[in-house]
């Protein structure tokens, strides 16, 4: 449900602000619309200060269950059991080996809190990923347990109620596209407007940030989550800045006299004609913006040495744009990065441990680079992904399902912690109608398909705090937060999950 934002006074300067770019952007390719934003900031804050969320998408679902594996001996038995797993805690179906687990336990500062009141549950990381457990060990990692896509709090007995008014379910649960696009913006395939993109809005407004354009950037192509009213995502490649062909290009037809005069032609012109020129300012900005941000690649890159994967080079070109921050002219700014592959209805064992390894990797390499920038502490990256797994093999793999477990990575996160309630191992059905759930069955919908117990909205409110949002604005970024506590006064954070500082 979202609520009528013509009456959100937050939003009056953005929508008038939107409503005047509407003709430019129904006259102009994608490419140029990027560009059409006009000077932007970010909060009020000190001088100098800068921060950066960094949102790295697992897209297909990931699964959870062999990403944050139960380790104590209770726990393991039961997941062992459930996916197959081999005599005497070896492996076996789609069950990890507990002695494959020993190098990557987590070993929290306080007991991860459990939704049955058992205090001594312990988990581990696959064991391909040893460069997020050493963040987590040292203090620089926490774990979100059991997240996902919610409109208000519900349990098992409520999903299965016939009232979807009084109980309502995410649209489209368990669909990849939707879900994909709820975790990003809290509506299902066809929204326009993410929480990253409504983080920029707010950068919008003074004048701490110099060029708008730099706000939210993308290196994975177009996502909805970095799409606002007015902050529109500006995308980068890998390589660099994406230009404008053929004014940018270093020569045309082998002469480099016609770009130049294309370029000259493209920048420096003015027409009589209102929608010519109109035209013609956007291609500049967009001219000048390819042209700011080669400029602050041009400084020396990071020594820190990144996976050449594709998630380790989006990763290491965040780097380098926070580096190059101060040409940019930014203060805020959110990034997206990406890597899909998640769907393993197939191959999981084969295929899993290759992708979270990448994942551990390219993350780890990027905390490690922003040390080396000295912006540690002003970064944070997370994980989302469409939704988790069932706990229960389909024979090689799992399928669809809800709940998952995130983490969050930077200097300013109160890590080594795990946040949230772990979830009982279960995954029993039971039958008839009505009936009486027992408190481990309340948890999940079916084949250890997790039932969140933590919202989407409340994970993103935590980031979003750190990042400066008010209690008041908080409602214009995350549609459905109120339904998860509604501050007293305005001066809490009911939403506050605890993982930042």
């Amino acid at each position: 449900m979202i609520p009528d934002e013509l009456h959100n006074p937050q939003r009056r300067v953005f929508l008038r602000r939107s409503g005047q770019l509407a003709f430019t952007g129904t006259a102009l390719p994608f490419a140029l619309h990027l560009a059409a934003m006009g000077e932007a900031a970010a909060f009020n804050a000190p001088g100098g200060d800068y921060k950066a969320l960094v949102c790295v998408f697992l897209y297909g679902g990931n699964d959870y269950a062999n990403t944050l594996i139960p380790y104590d001996d209770a726990n393991y038995d039961l997941y062992n059991t459930i996916r197959g797993g081999g005599a005497g805690q070896t492996a076996g179906g789609i069950a990890l080996a507990k002695s494959a687990l020993t190098a990557t336990l987590l070993n929290p500062a306080v007991a991860p809190t459990d939704s049955q009141g058992q205090t001594t549950r312990q988990f581990a990381l696959h064991p391909a990923m040893t460069g997020l457990a050493g963040l987590f060990n040292s203090g620089q990692m926490a774990v979100q347990l059991n997240v996902g896509p919610l409109v208000k709090p519900l349990t098992r007995t409520q999903y299965n109620s016939s009232d979807k008014v009084a109980y309502p379910r995410p649209p489209q649960l368990f669909s990849h596209n939707d879900q994909q696009s709820i975790w990003q913006s809290s509506s299902p395939e066809g929204s326009t407007v993410g929480w990253g993109g409504n983080l920029g809005d707010l950068a919008l407004g003074n004048s701490l940030n110099t060029a708008s354009v730099f706000t939210c950037m993308s290196v994975s192509g177009n996502a909805v989550f970095l799409s606002g009213d007015t902050a529109l995502q500006y995308q980068v490649s890998t390589g660099g800045a994406i230009k404008i062909q053929p004014a940018t290009n270093a020569s045309v037809y082998g002469n480099a006299a016609v770009s130049t005069a294309i370029y000259n032609l493209l920048h420096n012109q003015t027409s009589a004609h209102k929608m010519e020129n109109e035209y013609l300012a956007v291609t500049k900005r967009a001219l000048d913006a390819e042209s700011a941000v080669t400029s602050a690649l041009a400084l020396t890159t990071p020594t820190t040495v990144f996976p050449t994967d594709s998630l380790g080079q989006q990763l290491k070109m965040v780097a380098r744009l926070i580096k190059g921050r101060s040409t940019l002219g930014a203060r805020r700014q959110v990034f997206f990065v990406s890597m899909g592959g998640f769907d393993l209805h197939d191959n999981l064992i084969r295929d899993h441990g290759g992708l979270l390894g990448k994942v551990s990797d390219a993350m780890t390499a990027f905390y490690n680079a922003t040390v080396e920038l000295g912006a540690a502490n002003q970064v944070t990256a997370f994980t989302a992904s469409d939704f988790g797994r069932t706990l229960v093999s389909n024979g090689d793999g799992s399928d669809h399902g809800w709940g998952s477990h995130h983490f969050v990575v930077g200097g300013a996160v109160n890590g080594k912690r795990f946040y949230g309630e772990a979830p009982p191992i279960n995954v029993t059905d039971g039958t008839g109608s009505p009936r009486v759930y027992s408190a481990a069955e309340q948890w999940h919908v079916g084949q250890g398909r997790l039932l969140p117990r933590t919202s989407v909205d409340q994970y993103a409110a935590t980031l979003a705090k750190w990042f400066g949002v008010t209690n008041a604005e908080m409602p214009g970024v995350l549609a459905n937060i109120n339904n998860f506590g509604t501050p007293a006064g305005g001066a809490d954070y009911p939403w506050d999950m605890g993982f930042m500082a």
